[in-house]
Order: C-alpha cells, then structure tokens, then sequence
C-alpha cells in the first residue's frame, strides 16, 4: 500500500511533466515570428561584428588653400545676411577645386599608383564585408569603395578642409591621409603653373611683337642707309645748312666791303674787280650749297624726310617695346602674388585605437530596426485577419 502511494506522486509528475512540454513548444510557436524575423539576425551580425569584423583606423589632417595677399569676400557682414555680394573668393574656389580632385578618379588612380590602395582595402581576409571584395576592382568600384573610407569636407566659416581616411591599419590610414596631403599640394602647385602661363602668355607675345617691330624697323633703316650712302641723313643735312650758313655769312660780308668801297676806290681797280669775283663766287657757291638742300630730286630734303619717318617708327618701335617689358614684368609680378599654397593646420595622425566599426551602436541599430519592422508586419497582420473575422 505504501509503494502505491509512493508511485502515484511520480506518475504525477509525469503528467505535469507531458503538459509542460506542449506549452513550451506552444510559446516557442508562438514566438516563432519575433525569434525568426529579430533575434536571429540580430544574433548574427552580433557574432560577425563582435567575432569576425575587421578593426578600421582613422587618420585625420586638416589644411587651408591660402595666397599670399587676403582677398576679402564681397558677401560679408549684412550682404552675407541677406544673401548677397559676390561668389566665393580665389582661395574658396581653389580649395573646393582641391577637394573636389581628392575625391576623384585622377587621385584615386594616383593613389593606387603610389601605394597599392586595392591591396591595402583587401588586407583583411577574414573580414569579407568591410573590406574590398574585387581583387581587381573595376574603376567605378574603387572609386565608391574609396568614397566610403575618406571623406573631405570643407567649412565655409573657417576656410579648412577636413580629410579624414579610414584603413585597417593605424599605417595605413596615415600613409594614405599623407599621400593625399601631397596629391593636393602638386595640384595647386599645377594650378598655379597654368595660372602663371595664361597670365604671362599675352604678355609675352605682345613684347615678341613689339620685338620684331623693332628689328623691322632697325632693318628698313639699315637698308636706307646702304641705299642713300650715308650714315645719318640729319646729321649731314646739319653740316650742310652750316655750310650754306656760313657761304651767307663770307657772301654778305663781301658784299659789305664792295659797298664800302664804292665810294674810294675806283670800279677797274684791281681789289675792286676781285672782291667783285669773290661775290660772284659765294653766289654760285651758295647756290650749288642750297640746291644740295632742296633744289633737286637727289636733294637732302626728302631724304632727311624719309630718315625721319623711318626714325620715328624706329622710335615708337622702342617706345612699344619697352612698355610691353615693363607690362610683362608686372604680369609676372602679379602672378607671382596670386599663387596660391597650402597650408596644413593639422597633420595627419597616427591612430592609436580603432574607431570603427562602432559594433554595438550597429547591433543595436539592426536590433531595434527588426522590431520595429515586426511590429508593424504583425500589426498589419493582425489587422487584416481581424478585418477578415
């Protein structure tokens, strides 16, 4: 009697024991949806982020484009209030050109040249999400992958431009925040060369004209000179009107002593009769001297003319050419003042801790995402099945 009463407890619990398990396997089933749809995903990028993803580093510098002259900008004070004045300055325009090439196939491209980028975003094997998945990526490819690891930003309030790379090795991401650092200094220096040579290329073929202005000029007087036999036409007109000057002079002279001796001296005298033909001498003489002058077509007065012409062309050719010397110098001058350089504010780093990728704050992103993307399934759900009752 006592072993029936000591078995019929056992057989109780056995009982209970058959009824436990249906309702655990009822609540299992009825969880099933929230365990399938959120905890199991949620599991499973939890053991990837925690288990297999690669740690990424982040390097930091930040620089500013800068000319050795500060032009202020036009939309300062209240016109940058109320939305006017004018478009960015020099610099502004040049460091959004240096970001916009950072960010680019041409830096992408020399990057990979330099450093081997593909290699260095391949490094970690067991992390096949983060890293990049084509070993010979494509350049659209590279291009988007290297988008999401480094970003450029620039601060219309400071004039700085922020770059920030992310790599998988501390190394890494300072070679690369580095390199870039250096494509963008060869790109403004490059800028600056193509400003230089368009601001000087005008003025250098305005003082080459003005060059062969001159040497047209120096030629067409040097074959005047070998045509005409003579050295300086000015200067041999000078002598011969001081030639002609001075004939007048003995001529008048002469003439005075005749006059003077009209009264004294009888007109058959022998000093009579020769200062008569010393006259008559200086008059042809004066003559032939004058006629040198402008009395034929061989004449020095349209030579001296022609001379002159040629000289006055000489002249302004000079002129010109001296003013285009001067234009070029100052164009240099000038471009020499609006160069543009960059100036680093901060260099980049060496990271000592890994940043990203922030594991937990994405488990719990994705954890809280799943709910509520359930939550709503099941109340659309349960809608509709109560629309359908």
């Amino acid at each position: 009697m006592d072993g029936l009463i000591t078995e019929l407890p056992r057989a109780s619990d056995r009982q209970s024991r058959v009824r436990r398990r249906p309702s655990l396997l009822r609540w299992l089933y009825r969880q099933s949806g929230i365990l399938l749809f959120v905890v199991l995903p949620t599991a499973a990028v939890a053991t990837y982020m925690l288990g297999f993803a690669a740690d990424q580093y982040m390097s930091e510098a930040r620089f500013v484009v800068r000319t050795p002259q500060t032009v202020a900008n036009p939309a300062s004070g209240i016109g940058a209030l109320l939305g006017l004045g004018g478009g960015p300055t020099a610099a502004q325009a040049e460091s959004f050109s240096v970001g916009d090439y950072l960010d680019s196939h041409d830096a992408v491209a020399a990057l990979d040249r330099k450093l081997d980028l593909v290699k260095m975003f391949r490094e970690p094997e067991d992390d096949p999400v983060f890293r990049l998945w084509d070993a010979h990526p494509s350049a659209e490819e590279l291009l988007r992958y290297y988008r999401s690891h480094v970003s450029i930003t620039y601060s219309q309030d400071t004039g700085i431009t922020k770059l920030r790379v992310l790599a998988f090795s501390p190394r890494d991401a300072e070679r690369i925040a580095e390199t870039l650092l250096e494509l963008g200094e060869a790109r403004v220096n490059e800028l600056n060369r193509r400003a230089v040579e368009d601001t000087l290329r005008v003025a250098r073929e305005e003082v080459f004209a003005a060059e062969d202005r001159v040497t047209a000029a120096q030629k067409a007087m040097t074959v005047f000179r070998l045509k005409q036999q003579d050295i300086n036409p000015e200067k041999t007109s000078t002598a011969q009107l001081d030639l002609v000057a001075a004939l007048q002079r003995q001529l008048a002279q002469a003439q005075a002593q005749q006059l003077a001796m009209g009264g004294s001296i009888r007109a058959d005298s022998p000093q009579t009769v020769a200062l008569s033909n010393r006259i008559r001498a200086l008059e042809n003489q004066v003559a032939v001297e004058a006629g040198k002058l402008t009395g034929a077509s061989s004449a020095l007065a349209p030579t001296l003319a022609d001379y002159e012409g040629l000289a006055l062309r000489k002249e302004f050719a000079s002129t010109n050419y001296n003013a285009a010397q001067t234009a070029f110098e100052n164009a240099k001058l000038q471009a020499l003042r609006q160069q543009l350089f960059v100036v680093r504010v901060v260099e980049p780093n060496l990271p000592e801790e890994a940043l990203y990728p922030r594991s937990y704050v994405i488990i719990l992103t994705v954890a809280l995402s799943l709910l509520i993307a359930y939550g709503i399934g099941w109340l659309i759900l349960a809608g509709v099945r109560e629309h359908a009752a």
